[in-house]
């Protein structure tokens, strides 16, 4: 019989005698003899601005629409104006961290992605980006929790699928399975199907019961802590000179680049970072959403940074769940629109290139007269990656009544 006193004294060992040697000991061997392709999917909750992320400077109905929050013409040498890419688009002064990936030609920008769901309901608009499914609210899962469940079973890890957060995010969900970590160094873990099972090791876990702990989602949960512990993934300090910005969203990409770097088996990860709902005071090179970009781009620099050559492997994209409107409202704010700017950067990406087809923002050009047009749908994004860098069959059903048909952005080579 296996006793408390018998798991707290020899852990693993106790374990291997009654079931054989910890599964987490064989899938960690194989881990690091196969790295797989690895996504890191962002989500801005909010609805970011992305005509201030990504500024269309050529297109003359920018500046007309927003008297005292459009971002400058690009101008060499002032730190105030916009940074030109292509002669037309330009990032927003304070994303000046990422305009080196963009001359390294690892970051690609889609400038007018969205759903074409026309909700404005923030709730409702993550739910549908979440589950791949727009205007269906019946979805179960999340399409990333379906492309985990689509990924090869071998060598499979407890780490295959993390979200850094209290809680699993929708987009998670599935049969798959998926675990949701607040802190690798207190080993904080929730499991998909389980409130926080967490902090101190295998006494914490004990008191889920040795029945729980030997089989399904307990046993998952045990097979992670034990895994992180092998692997010394808390321990890894940022390398390259790497410098993450403090707060909440450049801590979770420090850690999930620490699983990254342990080789832990991790395939996708998740990431959230909200303020993006600047209805108003939203500035322009200075203000409310300056300072958001400032940490989101420092966070994601510092991230490619810290990878190094690591970063071959995996790509990261970032979403919202719609955009903002053309014109600024009376409180030199943005109301809640249609089309934004998605970011793809990583090894593979086809970048310095800005893709899709740009709408115009002159009145008879806008969604209902008012909002960026959605030219790329989400799906088309979202599908060019899992095919291309997770090499996921283009068949599989991962945005359930879509079909992918002729659709390809062409991101990757």
């Amino acid at each position: 019989m296996l006793t408390r006193r018998a798991l707290l004294m020899h852990g693993a060992c106790a374990l291997a005698a009654i079931a054989g040697p910890p599964p987490f000991l064989v899938r960690a061997a194989g881990a690091a003899e196969a790295r797989g392709k690895i996504l890191v999917a962002i989500f801005q909750r909010g609805a970011v601005d992305g005509l201030s992320m990504v500024v269309p400077h050529g297109d003359a109905a920018y500046y007309a629409a927003r008297s005292s929050i459009a971002l400058g013409r690009p101008r060499r040498g002032d730190a105030a104006t916009s940074l030109d890419l292509d002669g037309f688009f330009a990032l927003h002064p304070a994303l000046a961290p990422l305009l080196p990936l963009w001359e390294a030609r690892t970051l690609a920008i889609v400038p007018a992605c969205g759903s074409p769901d026309v909700t404005r309901s923030h709730f409702d608009a993550q739910d549908y980006m979440e589950s791949g499914t727009p205007g269906v609210k019946s979805t179960p899962d999340g399409w990333l929790g379906r492309a985990a469940g689509a990924l090869p079973a071998d060598g499979a890890t407890p780490f295959r699928s993390v979200a850094l957060g209290a809680r699993l995010p929708r987009v998670l969900r599935g049969d798959a399975g998926a675990l949701a970590l607040t802190s690798l160094e207190r080993f904080e873990v929730q499991g998909a199907s389980q409130p926080a099972v967490s902090q101190r090791g295998f006494e914490s876990l004990y008191r889920e019961g040795v029945r729980d702990l030997l089989h399904g989602t307990g046993r998952e949960t045990f097979d992670a802590v034990k895994m992180l512990k092998s692997a010394g993934a808390a321990r890894l300090t940022p390398a390259n000179g790497a410098d993450y910005p403090r707060g909440r969203f450049g801590e979770s990409l420090r850690q999930i680049a620490q699983l990254v770097r342990a080789e832990v088996g991790l395939r996708i990860a998740f990431a959230d970072v909200d303020g993006w709902d600047t209805h108003v005071g939203q500035g322009a090179d200075q203000g409310q959403l300056a300072n958001r970009l400032r940490d989101f781009s420092a966070a994601l620099a510092a991230f490619a940074r810290d990878l190094g050559d690591r970063l071959a492997d995996v790509v990261v994209l970032t979403m919202s769940e719609f955009g903002r409107t053309v014109a600024e409202n009376g409180n030199r704010g943005t109301d809640h629109g249609h089309a934004t700017a998605m970011l793809v950067l990583g090894g593979g990406v086809r970048g310095g290139r800005i893709y899709g087809r740009w709408p115009g923002l002159a009145p008879e050009q806008r969604f209902e007269a008012r909002d960026l047009a959605v030219t790329t749908d989400f799906r088309t994004l979202f599908h060019d990656i899992t095919t291309h860098h997770l090499t996921i069959p283009p068949t599989t059903p991962l945005f359930p009544g879509w079909t992918p048909a002729g659709a390809r952005l062409g991101l990757f080579g």
